[in-house]
């Protein structure tokens, strides 16, 4: 059902705190997060291995959790260093501990074999904390399976249907260019520009692009599994060269999302709007934030919807067409790679 030796994001950086446990349930898993006296971040299995009470109703002791049901304290990397009515500790009185890393404003955790947790393979989120860059973000509840969000992110036609009132006007006219879809090992890359067009009023909004400028625009997704999606979309004065690299003449927003199963009907979605202008004006973040959150609702909504259909009748067969190829690829990887897993599990 799920991929589990890969990186998953557990929380924002400002979700977890040093002396305040918080529970998480991530791929049918209870986790519960928190952080040392050194600030560094620690995530365990939120079940005491006494009487599965949860350790995110106990306390934080040094670095260590008390369960507040029998008081047995367990240390970060899972150990059970303390039964209050007995001296011996049995070798079983341990949890799992889960690799951590604190990156890019998130906190990414390995679900999977944690002799193969490589930071190194982290997926790249830079824009959030590069100088050149202001983002803001948030984590959503989805209440949908983590490859309807995917599906969602990786086809941008729905816009001017489905976001009437918040990002229609970004979309490029689904017949206008064709799309390019690519695939680089796991990843699928899907590209769409329209070239000498009028500045469609979001852009006019947030780049100061007068009435009568035409531009040329790009709107770019790039997927990498489990579940993250990278949204490339600007726009730059018509034939400034932008298609060649040349984006000195326009401005650039990503949109940056990572999503992460809770259980198989439910997600975490953290995602984040990052700008490359206006870097002294905070507004055009709060802006841009505000017209894609509203957007996202938008979405939620649909998904809910499906996953309702999808409860009622799992096996009803799904049409496809065109515009769904890069979210038919992207599901497919992550199809391939559960089914490779499940060959040779490395599960720790």
């Amino acid at each position: 059902m799920f991929l589990r030796n890969c990186w998953y994001v557990a929380a924002w950086d400002y979700e977890v705190h040093r002396l305040q446990l918080m529970r998480r349930i991530l791929l049918d898993e209870p986790v519960v997060l928190y952080r040392k006296a050194n600030g560094k971040p620690v995530a365990l299995e939120d079940r005491c291995s006494h009487r599965h009470a949860p350790l995110s109703m106990g306390r934080v002791k040094g670095d260590n959790v008390e369960c507040r049901y029998h008081g047995l304290t367990f240390a970060p990397d899972g150990a059970c260093v303390r039964i209050p009515s007995q001296e011996s500790i049995p070798p079983t009185a341990c949890v799992r501990s889960y690799p951590v890393v604190e990156k890019f404003h998130w906190i990414w955790i390995w679900m999977g074999d944690p002799a193969l947790a490589d930071p190194a393979l982290i997926e790249d989120f830079h824009w959030m904390g590069d100088p050149g860059w202001r983002f803001k973000g948030e984590r959503l509840d989805i209440e949908g399976n983590y490859l309807l969000i995917v599906e969602n992110l990786c086809d941008l036609t729905h816009l001017p249907f489905l976001h009437l009132t918040s990002l229609a006007d970004t979309a490029i006219p689904p017949n206008d260019i064709p799309v390019k879809t690519e695939r680089h090992g796991n990843a699928v890359r899907v590209e769409r520009w329209v070239l000498d067009t009028p500045t469609p009023p979001y852009f006019r909004l947030l780049g100061k692009f007068k009435q009568d400028d035409r531009v040329d625009r790009w709107m770019h997704l790039e997927f990498s599994p489990p579940a993250m999606v990278r949204l490339d979309i600007g726009a730059a004065k018509a034939g400034t060269g932008a298609l060649d690299g040349d984006r000195s003449q326009g401005i650039t927003t990503r949109n940056l999302n990572a999503i992460t199963p809770a259980t198989a009907r439910t997600s975490h979605y953290f995602w984040a709007q990052a700008q490359d202008f206006g870097l002294d004006d905070p507004t055009i973040t709060d802006v841009d934030f505000q017209l894609v959150h509203g957007a996202f609702m938008e979405d939620l909504a649909i998904i809910r919807g499906q996953q309702q259909n999808i409860d009622l009748a799992p096996a009803a067969p799904r049409l496809n067409i065109a515009a769904d190829t890069g979210g038919l690829q992207a599901r497919r990887v992550v199809e391939r790679l559960i089914a490779e897993e499940r060959v040779q599990p490395r599960e720790g």
